[in-house]
């Protein structure tokens, strides 16, 4: 998607502090972080939110995941533990329309988070 930002960022138009990358995924740091540690994990290929998924995106799913978890290990967390969020919708808090986790962390992260 030509106006998207995060499209912009995976398709390296936009520079970013990249963290991982593979052939479907990237994990960059947030540029407004709200915690010590905060990095997003998007599906390279535009997907709006969630709710865009279906059957046929288990896989990329799974990736998105397994991504998420290997930030947080990379980045020291695993074992304090780490806050892993997916806005969903303007009333979610989605702010990009482009799907991704926040992993965040390196310090406690109190609920409910506002």
């Amino acid at each position: 998607m030509s106006n998207c930002l995060f499209c912009k960022i995976a398709g390296k138009t936009i520079p970013a502090m990249i963290i991982h990358e593979d052939d479907q995924t990237l994990a960059f740091d947030d540029i407004h972080p709200q915690a010590p540690v905060h990095t997003l994990v998007i599906p390279k290929r535009h997907v709006t939110s969630i709710q865009d998924l279906d059957e046929s995106d288990q896989p990329l799913l799974a990736r998105l995941l397994l991504v998420c978890t290997k930030v947080a290990k990379d980045k020291g967390l695993a074992d304090p533990g780490f806050r892993l969020v997916a806005n969903t919708g303007r009333d979610g808090g989605q702010t990009v329309l482009h799907l991704h986790f926040h992993v965040m962390g390196g310090r406690h992260l109190g609920w409910p988070p506002g």
